[in-house]
């Protein structure tokens, strides 16, 4: 009898579940699925068994194997699981396809005999590529170039800028207010040879744009030679238009003399 105990117990389930006050934590990258596994090799011929979403435990499928009966809830919160909830027809595990921040929460599954498993889905909103720009104007008497790394995410608090010298962070941020981007300053002497790059990272994801010194950073010389160029090719040009007028006009005046 307690063999046969046994064996009911290892075929119910795939392994123990969860108590309730365990939860598993899913990360997820924006439009990915993701499948919660029930932890149930096969569901029984008596089972009822219920998934539910956020604090307020709403109902977003509901599976009665002895009336093979499988509901989908999927227009409730407004629709945001719209066609986008599957359900493995044996174990009962729940996939969410084309997934959105709007996904993150905790779901519960609760099966009538008492067992259930939770898990907290953090769905990560994809990353921009950081901006790398010039913050300083040419100075005579520094030797140092200015620079800033950029970026607005949609999810401030998830996500991280760093600056990075090879391997090692020089400094980062990562502020929880939606209502502003960040932006981290950066100041390099402009015949540095190190590697420069700036990274946007969340836990699951990066983006990593790298520092060019010689197309971010111009020296005092490299704008005095641009602005003596810039100056000496109008003068040309004004001397060349007066000559070709004074010409103009010296044959112009030679025609009505003859």
């Amino acid at each position: 009898m307690l063999h046969m105990c046994v064996l009911f117990c290892v075929c119910r389930l795939a392994g123990v579940f969860a108590g309730p006050d365990s939860v598993k934590s899913v990360l997820v990258m924006e439009g990915d699925s993701v499948s919660l596994n029930s932890g149930l090799i096969e569901m029984m011929d008596d089972d009822l068994i219920y998934w539910t979403f956020g604090d307020k435990n709403t109902l977003i499928v509901q599976i009665n194997v002895l009336a093979g009966r499988q509901t989908v809830y999927d227009d409730v919160l407004g629709g945001r699981f719209r066609n986008r909830l599957k359900l493995d027809h044996q174990t009962g595990s729940l996939t969410i396809t084309h997934t959105t921040t709007e996904h993150t929460g905790v779901y519960r599954l609760e099966v009538e005999d008492g067992v259930g498993k939770s898990f907290s889905l953090i769905v990560y909103a994809r990353l921009p590529v950081p901006v790398i720009s010039n913050s300083s104007h040419c100075s005579s008497s520094s030797s140092n170039c200015s620079v800033v790394c950029s970026s607005s995410v949609l999810s401030v608090c998830d996500a991280t800028l760093s600056w990075y010298r090879g391997m090692s962070v020089l400094s980062s941020i990562s502020v929880c207010d939606l209502s502003i981007s960040l932006s981290l300053p950066l100041e390099v002497e402009y015949q540095d040879k190190n590697t420069y790059s700036c990274v946007l990272n969340n836990p699951i994801s990066n983006q990593t744009t790298h520092l060019d010194i010689n197309t971010h950073c111009h020296t005092c010389a490299d704008s005095t030679v641009v602005h003596c160029c810039g100056s000496t090719e109008a003068v040309i040009r004004l001397v060349l238009s007066a000559l070709v007028g004074v010409a103009t006009v010296i044959v112009l005046l030679y025609d009505i003399r003859c």
